[in-house]
């Protein structure tokens, strides 16, 4: 009995165990500006029980797939700029119009039904949630990068 006391007590403090964070992603977590280019970070949201994912594209080519407790960080020109799903079924867009040496936060929202994902929407948060966000998220692994 107290053998199995032990074992489960180990194999649960595995389980609280992180893995440390790669060097792009503590790079990406310093929510520093970039001089004459504009800084977009898209968090996805954690929801419900299951790993919702949900790809999107970006006007420069980048995709990206979010899961719960992602952030992507994407430094482009200033001016304007959309985002929008890969996937036919989800209407997630967003326009936006960036200034060089800004940050923004936009947020991912992906819904699903028994570990299906049914919709997504993407929406700007204020800067105080979004630091929040991304602080607390994994780095996305870019699907797509651009060449």
């Amino acid at each position: 009995m107290r053998r199995a006391f032990f074992m489960a007590l180990t194999l649960l403090a595995a389980a609280c165990a992180q893995i440390p964070p790669s060097p792009q992603e503590l790079e990406a977590k310093k929510l520093e500006p970039v001089p004459g280019k504009a800084v977009v970070y898209i968090v996805q949201n954690p929801f419900g029980p299951y790993d919702y994912a949900a790809g999107l594209t970006f006007d420069d080519g980048t995709e990206i797939t979010t899961y719960p407790m992602t952030f992507y960080r994407w430094v482009t020109t200033p001016g304007a700029h959309s985002i929008e799903s890969t996937e036919g079924n989800l209407s997630a867009s967003i326009k936006l119009q960036v200034e060089a040496g800004k940050i923004y936060y936009v947020e991912h929202w992906v819904t699903g039904t028994y570990g299906s994902t049914t919709d997504a929407w993407l929406g700007k948060i204020d800067e105080k949630i979004g630091r929040q966000m991304v602080s607390s998220s994994t780095l996305c692994v870019v699907s797509n990068p651009i060449q």
